[in-house]
């Protein structure tokens, strides 16, 4: 099984930025396969990994994920052979939709029919990898646009058709979509004992493209620490699951509160999202099950966690992402050299 880390998040602004760089660093001395950089309202997702790019040698370099809708899909295609380019071929591609409140918010786009639009987007940027000209009459992007003076381009750029792109999605026609058009799947809200929640779509899509679940890269993931007062990690991870499934999208719109109610955790998932609403933070936290934190993450004893991680292996999870949970940077590489060692 191969292994990933995360720098960034949704707010990150470059806090500790040459901590970051140097947990980067020794995460690939430590061998880790993918590094990958998140973008919502902080930092982008680019910069950081161009500035990676040039600290690094082999790690593989991702946005996880870049917004579509932030980005027009030629740019998106020229940014990644750039990148492509700067790193010496290990930049790979990670698209997502976002949600409601950034898109139309943050944006000023409109949310409206994001499969529709993500697929259109993804096909754009294939025509563009593959050294094609860009044009594309679709029902969300038409290139080039009706009525003026442009015409169809092609990229300077040498082609990159193998540059691989990872999908993160979660809603079972998104799965399909996936599967039908991407390499590789960002997971999140992933509970191996109700995997097929998302792979029995994900199959249908790769089905539909002449492929298998050998073809796809599955990449989830989840927080690590080991030690024995396991009620305590439990504990200091039900905030972050209050705010998954309360506040990581609208009312109305939460992908990762649908997941779990798939998963079957219907009864948790809309009450903590109410709590949540009705700013009753403390309260939302703890009515997280415990279950629930168990299932997705990797806390406990060493055998606990040989157990999850057999779990998410038997799951066909090919790349783990390790997030762990430290308090200063020295305690998070030794943190993460000892999860790696959990693996071998």
């Amino acid at each position: 099984m191969e292994t990933a880390i995360g720098v960034g998040s949704a707010y990150y602004n470059g806090e500790n930025w040459d901590q970051l760089v140097d947990y980067t660093v020794q995460a690939e001395k430590l061998g880790v396969d993918y590094v990958w950089s998140a973008e919502a309202w902080g930092m982008d997702a680019i910069v950081p990994l161009a500035y990676l790019a040039a600290k690094t040698e082999k790690i593989k370099l991702g946005t996880g994920i870049m917004q579509i809708t932030s980005r027009v899909p030629p740019m998106i295609a020229m940014t990644s052979q750039s990148l492509r380019t700067v790193s010496n071929g290990r930049f790979v591609l990670g698209l997502g939709v976002s949600g409601p409140q950034v898109v139309e918010g943050l944006h000023g786009a409109a949310f409206a029919h994001p499969l529709g639009r993500l697929r259109e987007c993804v096909q754009i940027i294939k025509l563009g990898l593959r050294g094609e000209k860009l044009q594309y009459d679709g029902k969300h992007y038409v290139l080039p646009r009706p009525g003026g003076e442009g015409k169809p381009i092609r990229l300077s750029q040498p082609p990159e058709p193998d540059l691989p792109i990872y999908l993160a999605t979660l809603g079972p026609k998104s799965m399909a979509l996936t599967g039908e058009l991407a390499d590789g799947w960002l997971g999140t809200s992933f509970i191996p004992e109700s995997a097929d929640v998302f792979f029995a779509p994900l199959k249908k899509g790769l089905e539909k493209s002449g492929r298998t679940m050998a073809d796809i890269d599955i990449q989830v993931g989840g927080n690590f620490e080991i030690g024995d007062d396991v009620e305590r990690m439990i504990e200091a991870r039900k905030p972050g699951m209050a705010f998954q499934l309360g506040a990581m999208g609208s009312a109305k719109t939460n992908f990762y509160n649908d997941a779990f109610i798939r998963a079957g955790y219907e009864d948790a998932a809309i009450e903590v999202q109410k709590l949540w609403i009705a700013r009753k933070r403390d309260e939302a936290a703890r009515r997280v099950p415990d279950e629930m934190i168990l299932k997705t993450s990797f806390i406990g004893t060493r055998d606990m966690i040989k157990e999850r991680l057999k779990a998410y292996e038997e799951a066909s999870v090919k790349t783990l992402r390790i997030s762990t949970t430290s308090s200063d940077h020295t305690s998070q590489i030794d943190a993460l050299a000892e999860v790696l060692e959990l693996l071998t």
